[in-house]
């Protein structure tokens, strides 16, 4: 039986790059796609909670459902999982995005977000962006690589309470993979002050990033910087394991 994927992303429902992901997975599997319906960068794992979510169909034919949500990239892998209980995915999908996602960025992806809630239900989840915001981006050389790791993905499969960030470089054509660790990274001089033309302030998040670690080789910054695919096993238990002996004798 052919594999059944849940695809979301954080760009929205008709961004170009979920349109490749499935153009270029439905050959090889059964899609279900529940994207929102405009979009939700920076998102992360946000829910909504507030107010009432929208379910609205796009499109169905043999093998492929699209539904445009109203909420976040989580609300739509938890709409998805909930109101289609009836065959469970072999696969989670999130992307794939306009952007890079390496390093510190993933904490702030919805693209990630996604993943991450795949693997918070126990699902094989991963996620996958191109460093290239444009919406002409050029997606063809990532089609091999998408549909090797869809496979190896659902065979291989993952450890509980982990997924995959996946980083395209922007190039033309890629050097390889490089399985590495996230890189140490912050941004500074987030927020640009303009004036109001009615008065007063407002203002915008920008931002520049830092490298923490330049020197380092085994990152998934550098293995962008060098033309590599980047895959990061990324973890959902955050706790700090080296400092759990350290704060017993302190704070116990």
């Amino acid at each position: 039986m052919r594999p059944f994927l849940l695809l979301s992303n954080d760009d929205g429902v008709d961004a170009p790059g979920l349109r490749f992901l499935i153009e270029t997975l439905r050959p090889h599997a059964d899609l279900l796609v529940v994207a929102p319906d405009s979009p939700r960068s920076g998102f992360a794992c946000s829910i909504t909670a507030g107010h009432p979510l929208t379910l609205k169909p796009v499109s169905k034919e043999e093998g492929l459902e699209i539904y445009a949500c109203s909420g976040t990239p989580v609300d739509c892998v938890k709409m998805a999982l909930n109101l289609f209980p009836d065959r469970k995915p072999d696969l989670i999908v999130g992307g794939i995005n306009h952007g890079d996602n390496s390093s510190v960025n993933a904490h702030y992806s919805g693209t990630m977000g996604v993943a991450i809630e795949g693997a918070l239900q126990g699902y094989p989840s991963v996620a996958f962006s191109l460093c290239d915001h444009s919406l002409q981006a050029d997606f063809t050389p990532l089609k091999p690589y998408l549909v090797d790791l869809m496979f190896k993905s659902i065979t291989a499969g993952l450890p509980p309470f982990t997924c995959l960030n996946v980083n395209f470089p922007k190039a033309e054509k890629f050097k390889g993979v490089k399985v590495c660790r996230m890189s140490r990274s912050r941004w500074q001089k987030e927020v640009a002050e303009r004036e109001h033309p009615w008065g007063g302030k407002y203002y915008w998040l920008v931002g520049e990033s830092v490298e923490l670690e330049p020197e380092a080789t085994d990152t998934d910054r550098w293995a962008l910087a060098n033309g590599y695919v980047a895959i990061t096993p990324t973890q959902l238990d955050v706790t700090a394991n080296e400092l759990i002996s350290v704060l017993r004798e302190v704070l116990i």
